[in-house]
């Protein structure tokens, strides 16, 4: 009897832990609530279909305060967790993770705080990134992607490469550098077919921008994860406060955010 009790006890606890299982599966992400009241102006002029458009929102100047805008304007968004810290292991050795974990020594104990860095982007001009903290791994997760979203910026492209020469928006237009704290990343026009010859999380920034070849150079504390990241932002920012002349847009091939693909 007792044996029977066990085995019909299993049957039962399986198909709950796979229910908690799915429910805390970090990858799942939550769809868009189709009842979106918007609040911002930006935001009822998108329900009501005035503005379809993310050019229209960049060119215009407006400031994007709802998450739920980029969902309406870019449905094909793709999501990302970049790796800023690291696991506990023998003297130093464990393996990166999504979560970035702080303590605080307090008298009823230690306080734990996790930060994470999400990133978004439709592999054709769009791209935003920014971070998310909370005392729980899950609402950091959701928070840092929440605020990539808020951060959305509009990625200049081109092709500055002297051998190449293509005219194709397969790389940058010019050189260009971001900087954070000490971190400083250089991005240079590479040729066409190089690759993205950058840190592996810089490299899923521009991925994710629509920039396909490029060399990169470093200086200052580039082991801080997250300034480096934030330089690789900042670089990409800087790229669409550059004035151009009117002559060098065809030379260089540039292309201000999405392609415009003809009828």
């Amino acid at each position: 009897m007792a044996e029977k009790s066990k085995k019909e006890l299993d049957i039962v606890l399986v198909p709950e832990d796979d229910k908690i299982a799915k429910a805390v599966d970090i990858e799942t992400v939550p769809e868009m609530k189709s009842d979106w009241v918007p609040k911002t102006v930006l935001g009822k002029k998108i329900k009501s279909g005035e503005i379809t458009d993310i050019e229209e929102v960049f060119n215009k100047g407006y400031v994007i305060q709802e998450a739920e805008i980029v969902d309406q304007l870019l449905p094909d968004l793709t999501e990302d967790l970049l790796l800023i810290g690291q696991a506990k292991g023998k003297f130093g050795g464990g393996q990166r993770r999504i979560f970035k974990q702080t303590q605080k020594k307090t008298k009823e104990g230690n306080r734990i705080h996790f930060t994470t860095y999400g990133l978004v982007g439709n592999k054709d001009g769009y791209v935003g990134g920014a971070t998310g903290k909370s005392k729980e791994t899950v609402p950091a997760r959701d928070k840092s992607k929440r605020n990539a979203r808020l951060h959305l910026i509009r990625v200049r492209r081109g092709c500055g490469s002297w051998q190449c020469n293509c005219k194709a928006p397969h790389s940058i237009p010019f050189e260009i550098e971001g900087k954070c704290g000490s971190s400083i990343l250089k991005l240079i026009p590479a040729p066409k077919g190089k690759g993205l010859c950058v840190e592996e999380e810089c490299a899923k920034i521009l991925a994710l921008a629509g920039i396909k070849d490029v060399w990169s150079q470093t200086f200052g504390q580039t082991g801080t994860k997250i300034n480096l990241i934030k330089a690789c932002i900042d670089a990409l920012k800087r790229l669409s406060q550059v004035k151009i002349k009117p002559e060098d847009v065809a030379r260089l091939g540039l292309i201000d955010g999405k392609l415009r693909t003809k009828e």
